[in-house]
């Protein structure tokens, strides 16, 4: 009996210091990098220099206000004219302009105000009939696959338990998703705990055809 509470004690003590390890342990890898942008300021007003003793966090305000300021001043007419022109001086150079624009292209979609992805969370079966995962709606095949698929197609993303940046593109036929009443974040939470944390159901599961009126 004793030790059966030793161990339930124990296990209970994890529960509460694994997750605050792992978050401060991430926090602190977040600052450290950050922090390494304190190498743009010229020594005479580094902080180690004005203070005498590092600032941890510092590199993170400085982070912070770079990111501010590039896009206050791209943000009008002569800042997206300086950007234009970057883009063009990189079009010049092969390899460079191979990554810059491959990356360029991911993060307009990711993460534009006015684009489609990763904004509904959808049930496929996945990797065979019968087995279902959840997934992202990416959009709609486009360019010369759109002409070998019969039907109406969409693309989605199914990430991979519990590291959800790594997983797999496909192209399913509308017909067979379901879209969930599920929010992208709570969907994310539900895949990186691996079906622990279950988001809170709010409606009866809608039927895959009323759900393809969604996805329109």
């Amino acid at each position: 009996m004793r030790r059966q509470l030793i161990k339930r004690y124990f296990l209970t003590g994890l529960l509460i210091w694994v997750p605050l390890s792992i978050t401060a342990w991430v926090l602190s890898l977040i600052v450290n990098t950050m922090d390494q942008s304190l190498l743009l300021l010229p020594k005479a007003i580094h902080p180690q220099t004005l203070f005498g003793f590092n600032i941890p966090g510092a590199g993170v305000i400085l982070t912070l206000a770079i990111i501010m300021v590039t896009g206050l001043l791209t943000a009008n007419f002569i800042g997206q004219r300086l950007v234009s022109w970057w883009e063009k001086l990189l079009a010049r150079i092969p390899v460079v302009n191979s990554i810059y624009h491959s990356v360029k292209q991911v993060s307009d979609t990711l993460f534009s105000s006015s684009g489609n992805a990763f904004r509904k969370a959808l049930l496929v079966q996945y990797p065979r009939a019968g087995t279902w995962t959840i997934a992202f709606l990416t959009g709609k095949p486009g360019g010369d696959v759109a002409n070998h698929l019969n039907g109406d197609y969409v693309s989605i993303y199914v990430p991979t338990t519990p590291n959800p940046t790594s997983g797999f593109f496909l192209m399913v036929p509308r017909s067979e998703v379901v879209e969930l009443d599920m929010d992208v974040d709570e969907a994310l939470k539900y895949i990186v705990s691996m079906g622990v944390v279950a988001p809170p159901a709010r409606t009866i599961p809608r039927l895959s055809t009323a759900s393809n009126k969604q996805l329109q």
